[in-house]
């Protein structure tokens, strides 16, 4: 199913780039990025079709079940801004433009030294003859390297200075997952991929990779009362657990469920909230109101500022 969905992403992905870019680049004398173009094309529709994956799922539940009502539909279309800008434009851009000179340094790093660096699947050679085992394998070591990630946000002050964009809404849903400042999105991208890289995601799987962790992601900030009951809320995130994360709160009071896709993370280092049928309003009363209500430009603004203001603060201090 895997290899069947990447050839149709490629055959859309030729289709588009010959009937419609290819022309134009070539009258503009730019068909020297004409490789460049065709793999950010391919960039697009994987954010295309992940948005309509995650609206099929989500949009429902939301209609179904809701925590609360829509108050502020303002708030809700922002975060549709930072979605397609996210997932079509300008994410996808700066993502390929790093991760490809993260591969290639990597690449050419690896060829001149002659030393081959450990996979997973050289280090366990038995994964090779167990394809399906080993992606589970990538998804929790990934998942694992995105619970600290989201840890480190809430622990650094100019992390979170930046990621408090994220925690700003008030109006909680599941479009509210790429609600985040384009250098924090940038950092995750990085750490993400190279995480990936060390551990050796084969390309083709990437995509799969990416569809899981985005899905998971946004059904947890879906505005839906939703648990997993008592065993499912300790093997999978739910709305209900991750929405606790979001709950009101000051800064100095973060700390309960950070995983993403498993919570066992949590349990493991101490910072889960089981509790069923908690359904905490969101937001954060210490942020400014611009990255509550503000549009995506001064949310943008406001986040380096104030990143700026902790480093600085931190270094006079």
């Amino acid at each position: 199913m895997l290899d069947a969905f990447n050839r149709a992403l490629d055959d859309v992905t030729g289709w588009i780039f010959e009937a419609a870019v290819q022309p134009a680049m070539y009258a503009l004398g730019l068909m020297d990025w004409a490789d460049d173009a065709l793999q950010w094309i391919e960039f697009g529709l994987f954010g295309l079709f992940t948005i309509l994956v995650v609206y099929a799922v989500c949009r429902p539940l939301e209609a179904w079940r809701p925590v609360e009502p829509v108050t502020d539909r303002g708030a809700i279309r922002t975060d549709i801004v930072y979605t397609l800008l996210t997932r079509l434009g300008l994410l996808p851009m700066v993502a390929f433009v790093l991760l490809a000179s993260l591969q290639a340094w990597w690449a050419g790093l690896v060829a001149d030294s002659g030393f081959v660096p450990p996979t997973l699947e050289t280090l366990i050679p038995g994964l090779r003859e167990m394809p399906l085992l080993a992606f589970l394998l990538y998804v929790v070591i990934l998942d694992f390297g995105e619970y600290w990630r989201h840890r480190f946000q809430h622990m650094f002050g100019w992390w979170w200075a930046l990621h408090s964009i994220h925690h700003a809404q008030r109006q909680m849903t599941f479009w509210t997952d790429d609600r985040n400042h384009i250098l924090d999105e940038i950092i995750a991208a990085l750490w993400f991929g190279t995480l990936a890289l060390l551990i050796g995601v084969p390309p083709g799987q990437f995509p799969l990779l990416v569809l899981i962790m985005r899905l998971a992601e946004s059904l947890s900030h879906a505005n839906v009362r939703l648990s997993f009951g008592r065993l499912g809320e300790r093997l999978l995130v739910s709305p209900r657990f991750h929405r606790v994360h979001h709950g009101v709160m000051s800064a100095a009071e973060h700390g309960r469920n950070y995983a993403v896709l498993f919570p066992v993370w949590d349990w493991i280092f101490g910072t889960a909230d089981f509790r069923r049928d908690h359904y905490p309003r969101t937001g954060d009363p210490e942020a400014p109101e611009a990255l509550a209500t503000g549009g995506w430009l001064r949310q943008q603004v406001v986040g380096l500022r104030r990143m700026a203001g902790a480093i600085f603060r931190r270094g006079a201090a």
